[in-house]
């Protein structure tokens, strides 16, 4: 089995762009880099409306919920949504009108709109209801992609990358499946 470093290793220059994007990193996430109805990172957009944003993150984290991840790598992933609607008329109506009828039927089951659905397995039953629908079809495929091609999401999940560029699977320790039993 391979065995790897854990130390974590710093260069100069990486601690010094580290240090001077860390207060604005911290400023970002005080002023609201979570999911919920005021979020303040879906105020700064260029096409689709901050409450179609929102609803859009709130989805993505339950159709692929991981608790060890935070609402960031949610966010993240539905940000092109919004560069991508400015010029695709089509999307942005698909996107506008998928997260008005995800507000509409948790109104109708719920009394509330779907980002201020206490339960998770309310906002589940809403989008169950909606799993045939082109939006929740373009939404889950389109996620599969942005949320997991995540670097940092990639740690989380215990894959180390590509093995391409150090030459495969094979010269790099192919059978280093620590988190299998030993047989």
């Amino acid at each position: 089995m391979r065995g790897t470093d854990k130390r974590t290793t710093v260069r100069r220059r990486v601690f010094l762009r580290g240090a001077a994007t860390g207060p604005a990193a911290v400023a970002v996430a005080a002023a609201g880099m979570t999911i919920g109805p005021e979020a303040a990172w879906a105020t700064d957009l260029r096409s689709l409306k901050p409450a179609t944003m929102t609803v859009l993150a709130r989805a993505a984290r339950d159709i692929f919920p991981h608790d060890r991840f935070p609402d960031r790598f949610y966010i993240a992933a539905v940000l092109p949504y919004d560069d991508q609607a400015a010029g695709d008329a089509a999307l942005r109506t698909l996107l506008e009108d998928g997260a008005a009828r995800l507000d509409a039927e948790a109104r109708r089951r719920f009394g509330k709109d779907y980002i201020r659905l206490p339960a998770e397995e309310q906002r589940v039953a809403v989008l169950k209801a909606a799993e045939t629908t082109p939006f929740f079809r373009k939404l889950r495929g389109d996620l599969v992609v942005s949320l997991y091609n995540q670097k940092e999401v990639w740690a989380k999940l215990g894959y180390e990358g590509s093995s391409h560029e150090h030459g495969g699977y094979l010269h790099r320790g192919f059978n280093d499946l620590d988190w299998l039993p030993e047989a």
